[in-house]
């Protein structure tokens, strides 16, 4: 019998996080789990069929990137799965949070696309490049750029650089800080290069064979976590939602998305004893 409940109802925006915290946890062994859009959910529903007795899963989804973080900081939920490190510890930095990734899961491999560019040496000087508005997924397009020699980074800028560390810009490119969630609408009104995850930009009915450059990161440094609060680490709950995370049917779901999505699982599955 199918563990996953799924929440009808999505989380305030994190402006309205007023009301009493509620327990991660009402019920008790059902683990609540934010998070948001597919292939995310549909990974937390995989782990939910799967995860150990006596424990089962609902799924909670939010319409953001705020919610899922306020959401698990105020003990809305246990956990969320919905973003990588840098994110989170962007976000532990500024609410003097204490979020912990526990498990890579999979790396989503970003890259631009290009409404009219077919190859890097079409693209013009000046053109205008949207990016993300959020400091981390800022960086990380930035890295992409870097990665194809389109532009040069401060090295001494560290993880997190900014427009104003690019210290080569050959193609004067103009850049367009946007919010993530936003993106596909710059593709749509026809910005030159515009960055975007795969996940956002199947909204337009476009897969990662359509980017015009695609990320390189062997490292897995932006690969999604699933991520709880530090106080959880060592619980029994935590333990089993690894286990199910990590589990042979959710590697065997993202490897099927490999190919047409460029999603690469971030774990090995063990050897069977």
């Amino acid at each position: 019998m199918k563990k996953i409940l799924l929440s009808a109802v999505a989380l305030l925006t994190a402006a309205t996080f007023t009301a009493p915290v509620a327990n991660a946890q009402d019920e008790e062994n059902v683990i609540k789990i934010a998070s948001h859009l597919p292939p995310m959910t549909d990974v937390v529903e995989i782990a939910g069929e799967v995860i150990a007795e006596p424990y089962s899963v609902e799924l909670v989804e939010v319409s953001d990137n705020i919610q899922y973080n306020e959401a698990l900081f105020n003990d809305e939920v246990f956990a969320n799965f919905a973003q990588h490190m840098p994110f989170m510890e962007m976000f532990n930095e500024e609410r003097e949070a204490d979020l912990v990734a526990i498990q890579p899961i999979y790396n989503a491999i970003v890259g631009f696309y290009a409404p009219e560019y077919e190859t890097i040496e079409d693209i013009e000087d000046g053109a205008e490049v949207a990016i993300p508005a959020d400091l981390t997924n800022e960086a990380r397009a930035l890295f992409v750029l870097e990665q194809h020699g389109l532009i040069e980074i401060d090295d001494e800028a560290g993880l997190f650089p900014t427009v104003d560390d690019i210290t080569e810009n050959p193609h004067n490119f103009e850049f367009t800080h946007i919010d993530l969630l936003n993106l596909p609408a710059a593709y749509e009104d026809g910005i030159d290069l515009v960055f975007n995850y795969p996940t956002y930009i199947a909204k337009l009915d476009l897969t990662t064979a359509d980017a015009l450059i695609l990320e390189e990161d062997s490292e897995n440094t932006f690969a999604l976590q699933l991520v709880i609060r530090e106080g959880n680490v060592d619980s029994d709950a935590a333990n089993a939602l690894q286990e199910a995370f990590t589990s042979p049917e959710v590697h065997e779901f993202l490897a099927e998305l490999a190919e047409e999505k460029h999603l690469e699982p971030a774990f090995e599955l063990e050897e069977a004893e």
